[in-house]
């Protein structure tokens, strides 16, 4: 049997699976990300998978673990030193959440894949390896198209009392809209400053229709295709989204690429299947 770990923001997808890709345990812990996060609290997370896989009984052969900010050989290293502890002497792959975008996305086949999540990134995949990549920046310089990017656009402009009144009175009834708890909850809150960002994409979208927020969308995706998927042979090549703010945003995103010049070649809201299909063949 094998493990597959598909590690997002917000949660990591752990799942137990046969030799013949049949799914026995499935379950969820917090997310990772390595290059954000203290490894300590990598491996207390790693440990709470440990415990329900120990719990489990069953044999494991191998562990494939995909996670944000695997950029490193120490990092990976890491990890691995991590995973052994769940099941000695199993082969251990330690892969980045790029690298598992692609392999869900063209399996092993050539191709590009786009993550548009929580953050965004991209590369092209040549069926093995990623042999291109536009580097994302994290949202602070970069990861145009994502959740968190969107967020903080937008409150940049709340705080600037730039958005339209009914939708930062609205806005001030579900979030802490005054300036001090907008500066405490994106450096100090339980979430990620990303994932605080993030967190505000469904609220943003839900007003689509207002010509304000159509532009901070419209435009952080334009800049996502402009800034990043151009810059990769999308005449040859299609290009697999992966994430559920991606799929979520089909109807919005797929008319830009098309104005671009872009073909989507399917939307994967969640990889894991597509890891669990790779993984067994």
């Amino acid at each position: 049997m094998f493990i597959v770990v598909e590690s997002g923001a917000t949660k990591a997808d752990w799942r137990i699976v046969g030799k013949d890709g049949r799914e026995v345990k499935s379950f969820l812990t917090p997310g990772m990300n390595v290059s954000s996060m203290q490894m300590e609290t990598i491996r207390g997370i790693i440990a709470d998978g440990q415990k329900q896989v120990k719990d489990a009984h069953y044999p494991i052969d191998d562990i494939y673990f995909y996670t944000a900010g695997v950029i490193t050989e120490e990092i990976e290293k890491d990890l691995a030193e991590a995973l052994d502890k769940i099941a000695p002497g199993a082969g251990i792959e330690v892969q980045s959440d790029l690298m598992a975008s692609a392999r869900a996305a063209c399996g092993h086949g050539p191709g590009i894949t786009a993550i548009m999540g929580t953050g965004s990134n991209t590369c092209f995949y040549d069926g093995k390896e990623i042999t291109k990549r536009v580097y994302s920046g994290g949202f602070i310089v970069g990861d145009e198209g994502s959740a968190a990017t969107l967020g903080r656009l937008f409150i940049s402009d709340v705080i600037k009392r730039k958005v339209p009144d009914y939708i930062f009175k609205e806005f001030s009834e579900l979030f802490d809209s005054s300036y001090e708890g907008i500066v405490e909850n994106i450096y100090h809150s339980k979430l990620s400053p990303a994932g605080y960002l993030g967190s505000m994409a469904p609220f943003i979208l839900k007003h689509y229709d207002d010509p304000y927020i159509k532009t901070l969308v419209d435009g952080n995706f334009q800049a996502f295709i402009d800034r990043c998927l151009l810059q990769y042979d999308t005449e040859h090549y299609a290009v697999g989204i992966i994430g559920g703010f991606g799929n979520a945003n089909r109807h919005i995103f797929t008319p830009l690429c098309e104005k671009a010049g872009i073909r989507i070649s399917e939307y994967i809201p969640k990889p894991i299947k597509k890891l669990i299909d790779y993984h067994s063949k």
